[in-house]
């Protein structure tokens, strides 16, 4: 048995039940074990990034352990993304729910299906704000730096408001 590593996820939806699905995907992670210790940012709307033509987001960072292998749980990922009802479309576009892997612990891994840490994760204040939220003092394994200076060194100027629910 792996011994738990240190797992951030983030979780955002455009499309469908936003709110219900991001809540859907954290109960999923959480009730089969995948994710031990959660915590869950807040819930932040935010503006499209890349293609830009879509509805607004609402997007939330989850971290937690897991024992679960780095490329088992993109596996797993992706079948909660397709329980909840993500539709494939063309990258950037509207989706029902999206879970990435941003950290797992130290790890700097690539493949055709996983980089690790997220390559962009850096430069979108979508996936900074609600990561330094919750584990602002955790350093990338790359670049050395703490979320909350990724955040502060962050060039993205992309509208995120935290959701008064």
């Amino acid at each position: 048995m792996q011994k738990p590593v240190f797992t951030l996820l983030s979780i955002g939806a455009n499309i469908g039940e936003r709110f219900e699905n991001i809540e859907k995907a954290i109960e999923y992670l959480s009730s089969s074990g995948v994710l031990t210790d959660i915590k869950s940012s807040s819930i932040y709307e935010t503006e499209p990034v890349g293609y830009r033509n879509q509805p607004w987001f609402l997007n939330a960072v989850v971290s937690g352990y897991t024992t679960i292998p780095a490329d088992l749980l993109m596996g797993i990922i992706k079948n909660i993304e397709e329980i909840i009802g993500r539709k494939k479309r063309e990258k950037w576009h509207e989706r029902e729910i999206d879970i990435d892997i941003l950290l797992y612990g130290k790890l700097i891994y690539k493949d055709n299906n996983i980089t690790i840490p997220h390559p962009r994760m850096h430069e979108r204040r979508f996936v900074l704000v609600p990561a330094a939220e919750i584990v602002g003092e955790i350093v990338h394994p790359q670049s050395g730096k703490t979320i909350n200076q990724l955040l502060n060194d962050c060039k993205d100027k992309s509208d995120v408001k935290k959701l008064e629910i």
